[in-house]
């Protein structure tokens, strides 16, 4: 049991957090769009990948809005299997990195009895392949994603979470602004990742503290 200066659990968000999305997406993104024009779905130069990167932690209706503003739901479907079939390739290749020290931050907290899960706005696959490969899936005790569980919202995503594994006295680690209004409607206390590239200013505000680097998550309990 982790005492009772503890939280009884830590909920993750994965891209921007704990993984360098950008590692894996960036190569995806352009291979997809290669498969798109040699295949005929699509024409036209690739969109900058800042659209992408922008994007990143809203749901992935969202970010391909952005991406391709218009685009019909034939093509953005074509989009999510490629994207996601690239990804996947890629992972199995060993593409894709960790922030530094997150393996050893996840031990150090599960060490102190605090339960931990991920809780992601990304597709299932792509969400439990991540954690399988980049080898962190034994510290957390479940993967909730958006695409598993067709939540609408983060926020909608975090209560089932709470609610399925009879958990309240939590923290929401994240670096969107959909990480601190899940933490924030759910009454948790809201820590901001500050070190993701891709987060627009103003993205942590409300949030109850701030962190430049994962490694220091572990001295924010003590």
């Amino acid at each position: 049991m982790s005492g009772n200066k503890y939280p009884e659990a830590i909920l993750f968000d994965l891209d921007g957090t704990l993984f360098k999305a950008e590692t894996l997406m960036e190569p995806a993104y352009f291979a997809m769009f290669d498969q798109l024009r040699e295949e005929g779905s699509y024409e036209g130069e690739t969109p900058p990948v800042e659209r992408l990167l922008g994007g990143l932690g809203m749901l992935l209706r969202q970010i391909w809005e952005r991406v391709l503003p218009g685009a019909s739901d034939d093509l953005i479907n074509r989009m999510n299997d490629l994207m996601l079939e690239h990804q996947l390739k890629l992972l199995e290749n060993g593409t894709g990195e960790l922030y530094e020290g997150v393996p050893e931050m996840l031990a150090a907290l599960k060490e102190k009895g605090i339960r931990l899960f991920v809780a992601s706005n990304g597709l299932e696959d792509y969400v439990k392949q991540v954690v399988q490969h980049k080898g962190i899936s034994e510290y957390f005790e479940q993967l909730y994603s958006a695409g598993e569980f067709q939540t609408p919202s983060k926020a909608v995503l975090v209560r089932l979470l709470m609610d399925t594994h009879g958990v309240s006295r939590c923290w929401m680690v994240g670096d969107r602004s959909s990480d601190v209004e899940a933490g924030l409607k759910n009454g948790l206390t809201v820590v901001g990742c500050n070190y993701a590239d891709f987060g627009a200013g103003g993205e942590l505000t409300g949030a109850h503290h701030l962190i430049t680097d994962i490694r220091q998550l572990p001295d924010l309990l003590d």
